[in-house]
């Protein structure tokens, strides 16, 4: 495929916030976006040419979607694998392609994979029964962080072991699926690196951003992080790695822990934007959503030069219910149109900028 004109049709694979961000920046370069997504109203639609409702499995859809579309693309790692090869089957042409979705859908598979192409990772042990948990935990000294292998995000799907606990009360609070524990990592911050990759193989990063966690949920994202040459070259250098093995065209996150030592240990990765990489739309040249449709697209990469300091802040349940002058001149919000303004959930975050880079 050529690079796409202006005009062509881009489609998105999923409904949620991060395909309407991405619909916005793919109109904002001339494209027209179609969504395709079970839901009857979900955010990205509401900013796209067209939302196809249907399952993600469902082949006639499928075959209707890729007709119209010139490239598809997917907002998030849980769309079915077998559903992108089925597309691909069809000479559709998927970006990312399978291989990142089938990497990052199983926690224990892509801990092995990252360690299979260099990059370190803390300690884990597969959990499928109680009995298997125990055994983990003899091996990770005592304690870990049980998680289900597929499907869990933002704090859902995991339980904080330490000793004395009920193993069978926790391995039931994840539903007494396969599992993995991870033992707990000594770690001195927690960073990511957003890298785009292009058909060509041409890859750009963003600088790497200090996230901090609270109950599993991302809430801020800060750049820059306060690291040295060295290590941001290296967390760079791993990105690379983890793009190039596993053919992505596109945008990923690579989340790393720091030690104390300057030591790099990778969490996950994520196969697509990433929440911490929301703030580089005000703060860079090119921001993360439009990096995304210029590599799907087969445009060249932009420039991501940081022009600002930054802090980026999820806004959670009725913290989105703020009005917009509440926030400060040099801030910048963005809401995601989701309807319910549950407890916990992603609503919308904004984005604070300080001097300049």
């Amino acid at each position: 495929m050529t690079s796409l004109p202006t005009g062509s049709v881009i489609g998105i694979l999923g409904g949620g916030q991060l395909g309407r961000m991405l619909a916005s920046a793919a109109a904002r370069l001339g494209f027209d976006v179609h969504i395709l997504a079970p839901d009857e109203d979900p955010p990205a639609a509401r900013v796209a040419a067209r939302h196809w409702q249907a399952a993600y499995d469902d082949q006639s859809a499928l075959d209707a979607f890729a007709t119209a579309c010139d490239v598809i693309t997917y907002e998030f790692e849980n769309i079915p694998v077998a559903s992108v090869e089925y597309l691909v089957s069809k000479g559709a042409i998927v970006r990312p392609g399978a291989k990142s979705l089938q990497v990052s859908q199983d926690r224990l598979a892509e801990k092995r994979f990252l360690n299979e192409i260099g990059i370190q990772t803390g300690r884990y042990e597969a959990v499928d029964t109680v009995e298997d948990l125990a055994a983990a935990l003899d091996q990770l000294g005592g304690e870990g962080l049980l998680k289900t292998r597929r499907e869990g995000y933002d704090g859902k799907g995991q339980a904080r072991i330490g000793a004395g606990d009920d193993l069978k009360a926790a391995h039931a609070r994840i539903g007494e699926v396969p599992a993995i524990l991870e033992a707990f990592v000594p770690f001195e911050r927690e960073i990511s690196v957003v890298i785009a990759r292009g058909p060509d193989g041409d890859t750009t990063a963003f600088e790497p951003s200090m996230n901090d966690h609270s109950g599993g949920i991302l809430r801020t994202s800060i750049a820059p992080c306060g690291l040295s040459a060295d290590v941001i070259t290296n967390a760079t250098r791993l990105a690379e790695t983890l793009a190039s093995e596993t053919g992505h065209v596109g945008v990923l996150a690579l989340e790393l822990f720091v030690l104390a030592d300057g030591t790099l240990l990778a969490n996950e990765m994520a196969p697509r934007v990433h929440n911490s990489g929301h703030w580089t739309p005000e703060a860079c040249l090119t921001g993360q959503f439009e990096q995304h449709i210029r590599a799907v697209a087969g445009w060249p990469l932009g420039p991501v030069t940081r022009v600002f300091d930054v802090e980026m802040q999820n806004l959670l349940g009725e913290e989105a219910l703020s009005p917009p002058e509440s926030f400060s001149a040099d801030t910048v919000v963005t809401l995601y149109g989701k309807r319910d303004a549950k407890p916990g959930r992603k609503m919308g975050h904004v984005v604070r900028r300080g001097r300049k880079a």
